[in-house]
């Protein structure tokens, strides 16, 4: 009885896995803020909205984006710490930048100080989901809000 209860579970779980289909989380990216600025450099949060279009959790393990402002490159960003992106929900997600002045231009100060920018981002999303790891490639452009720095 105790084998057929097993076989019955493992049968049922592979019926529903095999009714599971993964779409692409939908990424936005919804402001840029300043968050620090030195004399050799500064910081600066990527503020997106990610949407999970799918009908079960998926997480996040690994998020590489470069970031292009105006068609210079200002950076590269790394997130390591997982993302749990909650079934058919949308999620604010903030990933931190760093840059360095000497690599982004002498016209990138003024850059800081407007109100909207054009932007480019590139990178990978590695996730971990019911039906195995997925690997998302993230292109997007467009403009968006430069919230400034405020002391």
């Amino acid at each position: 009885m105790r084998l057929e209860l097993t076989a019955l579970l493992a049968l049922t779980a592979c019926a529903t896995l095999s009714t599971l289909s993964f779409h692409e989380p939908e990424l936005q990216l919804q402001e840029i803020g300043v968050t620090g600025v030195g004399l050799t450099g500064g910081t600066f949060e990527l503020v997106f909205d990610v949407y999970n279009p799918n009908a079960y959790r998926i997480r996040s393990t690994r998020l590489e984006v470069g970031v292009d402002l105006e068609g210079t490159h200002f950076g590269d960003a790394l997130l390591e710490r997982p993302l749990d992106l909650s079934p058919t929900n949308h999620s604010r997600v903030v990933v931190p930048v760093r840059f360095e002045w000497s690599g982004v231009g002498a016209g990138a100060k003024a850059l800081l100080t407007r109100r909207a920018v054009a932007y480019a981002l590139t990178g990978t999303v590695l996730l971990d989901t019911p039906l195995g790891d997925q690997r998302v490639t993230l292109h997007d452009s467009g403009n968006v809000p430069l919230k400034p720095f405020i002391r």
